[in-house]
């Protein structure tokens, strides 16, 4: 098991990355697009935010200021459609980068999928539609057809189109949970080649800071055993990345098994092994989720 791990740190919400977008200070991005590689991402997230009012330059800024010092792919992210333009346009090879992403809301469809196609880019089939996100497993399943079918007419594979169920926070409860995860498995059956992508820090929005690894960890865990190609994650968190490139499969077998109701006895798990029996349990709704569900 392999998860391509897309690096989600240079995003204009941070405080020192937002200071230097604005500033068109190549440096401090520069810095953490190379400690990202280091710490072994696979694709490097460039989130601009909505950004409407510089979006059209500081997208291709973006890319290029990237592009100077890593070969590694990009993935492009931004609301605002023509910045994606714009920057995957400005790209070396867009090939190999990522469009985030394509929703179902018609005028974005429009204009982006005739790009999408032209220069051959990865693309995020993002499941939001006129209507807001999907209720359940099988909105998510009528979305993708929608959406993959659009993108396949324009000259778009299935092999480039990379489905985002939408990960919501466990403090709105499992159900959510558990219904991407039920979609994620009717996926390959849904749309044969189509790969799969997580934005994973969600499920942890609104958690205390030093608890959300351990959601963030045991959900990537979970979304594994239903074979989730890449995923938005923090590359600082190194136990993560680990977990994600297949490398600790005693936690993932641990985890799977709870999720195939094959519970081990408590008592014989280490310190380690419980952080995930207990986090597993509650993203799975056997346990009530409350901020102190790791003392109980």
């Amino acid at each position: 098991m392999y998860v391509q791990c897309i690096a989600e740190s240079i995003n204009i919400m941070g405080t020192r990355i937002g200071k230097a977008m604005k500033e068109r200070d190549p440096g401090p991005i520069q810095l953490m697009a190379n400690e990202e590689v280091a710490d072994e991402a696979d694709f490097l997230d460039l989130n601009i935010g909505p950004a409407r009012k510089e979006g059209l330059k500081l997208m291709p800024w973006m890319v290029n200021i990237t592009e100077e010092i890593t070969d590694c792919p990009l993935s492009l992210d931004t609301t605002n459609a023509d910045a994606l333009i714009a920057g995957m346009k400005a790209a070396k090879n867009p090939r190999i980068h990522v469009m985030n992403s394509i929703s179902l809301q018609p005028e974005r469809m429009k204009k982006l999928i005739p790009v999408a196609a032209e220069t051959g880019c990865n693309v995020v089939g993002l499941l939001w539609g006129v209507d807001g996100m999907p209720r359940d497993s099988n909105e998510r399943a009528a979305m993708t057809v929608d959406l993959s079918m659009a993108m396949n007419e324009a000259g778009i594979p299935n092999e480039k189109i990379l489905i985002d169920p939408i990960a919501t926070p466990i403090t709105l409860g499992s159900d959510q949970v558990l219904s991407g995860l039920e979609f994620m498995g009717m996926l390959p059956e849904i749309a044969p080649g189509v790969k799969s992508i997580v934005g994973l820090s969600n499920v942890s929005n609104g958690v205390s800071a030093e608890k959300r690894p351990y959601l963030n960890r045991a959900f990537l865990a979970m979304l594994m055993k239903h074979g989730l190609w890449s995923a938005i994650v923090d590359t600082y968190d190194h136990e993560l990345i680990k977990l994600a490139h297949g490398q600790i499969p005693k936690l993932l077998k641990l985890v799977h098994n709870i999720m195939d109701e094959n519970e081990p006895d408590p008592g014989t798990l280490s310190p380690k092994e419980m952080e995930y029996y207990k986090t597993t349990r509650v993203l799975m709704g056997k346990t009530i989720f409350s901020e102190s569900w790791l003392e109980l």
